[in-house]
């Protein structure tokens, strides 16, 4: 088969490998999308290799069943899925509680394996996973599919973390309308009350979180929080949801949340937030609000995230690429250039 193979810092090919063999409880999926994050750029970018053989990046998944493990119950050839990308041990507390995303397993760093990041990924024509990760997506395009593995399901989480301050008269703030946020947008106006204020550099995207249900859009700059407390009575947003992560999102997050708000840290991109144990006043962090770094979601927050994409409810804005354009296509990613997703398809 083909496979998008990292194999030095910084080298990716595009190599012919042999298909995977699967254990007894496991799947081969045959892949029909296969979604790129920022996630694939940090690993390609990552001065040493994660392992000593090529790996195989990518893990939003979407395909059909093609092998299923001998000890494997309940799944059938031809089934079609998305993959949860946490591949956790099923049996810690954390497991056991729904909360697969912090496996115990996985020590303090609370990341379980996770194909294209250890495991080989989908940017293949097959790929063996775990047959606990397949989530059954009926006759969903796998190119709309496969961003719900990531995209989807990280947005989901951290919004449902929020819940509470989602309320009617509610004013979210998402920042950063790229692969995540414009889904975020989407699951807010889906599934809460809130008034949804996107934030970006760019007028293109800001016109993309309009269309995804965007009630208003601010283009980031020096005054983007003296905005939002502008419309919002002077008190700020009850929830902040960042997808950038750096230092001026970070800052632009803290200057603008409410008290009692929440900020949920989703985007990787180093940023320190300047919360002190000073006495809250001024654009400093103020009386009751939270912080939370989230990683990924629960199995449950795929299901919802495929319930929702299913019912019409959630629509990706897809760039479709083929395989051999995998290079080409995360180049784009990083320049900035991708509305949406970029979604890889394993076809001739």
């Amino acid at each position: 088969m083909r496979a998008l193979q990292l194999t030095e810092p910084g080298m990716l090919e595009l190599r012919t490998v042999p298909i995977p063999e699967i254990g007894p409880a496991d799947l081969l999926l045959r892949v029909g999308a296969a979604g790129i994050c920022h996630s694939d750029l940090h690993v390609l970018h990552l001065p040493f290799r994660m392992r000593e053989d090529p790996l195989t990046l990518g893990h939003e998944i979407a395909g059909t069943i093609e092998a299923i493990g001998d000890a494997v119950d309940g799944r059938r050839a031809g089934e079609r899925g998305v993959v949860y990308l946490c591949w956790s041990c099923g049996v810690c507390r954390e497991c056991v509680g729904g909360n697969e995303n912090v496996c115990r397993a996985a020590g303090r760093t609370a990341m379980p394996p996770c194909p294209g990041l250890g495991p080989d990924g989908g940017m293949a024509e097959y790929i063996r996973v775990p047959a606990t990760s397949f989530v059954p997506i009926g006759d969903l395009d796998f190119l709309q599919a496969a961003p719900l593995a990531d995209a989807a399901l990280s947005s989901y989480h951290a919004i449902r973390g929020a819940r509470e301050q989602l309320g009617p008269g509610s004013v979210a703030v998402v920042i950063g309308v790229g692969g995540l946020g414009h889904v975020a947008v989407q699951i807010l106006t889906a599934t809460t009350a809130t008034r949804v204020l996107a934030v970006d550099v760019s007028a293109d995207k800001l016109a993309l979180a309009a269309r995804c249900g965007a009630a208003e859009g601010l283009m980031a700059g020096d005054e983007t929080a003296r905005e939002i407390l502008g419309r919002t009575q002077g008190r700020g947003a009850d929830a902040v949801f960042d997808f950038v992560g750096v230092d001026a999102t970070a800052r632009l997050a803290v200057e603008s949340v409410a008290p009692n708000g929440a900020y949920r840290m989703i985007g990787l991109g180093g940023g320190a937030p300047e919360i002190t144990a000073a006495p809250a006043g001024g654009p400093g962090w103020p009386w009751g609000a939270s912080v939370r770094k989230s990683y990924g979601g629960t199995k449950s927050d795929l299901i919802d995230a495929v319930a929702l994409a299913t019912s019409g409810r959630l629509r990706v804005e897809v760039e479709r690429y083929a395989l051999a354009e995998g290079r080409d296509a995360l180049d784009r990613l990083e320049r900035g250039l991708v509305t949406g997703r970029a979604v890889l398809v394993p076809e001739p």
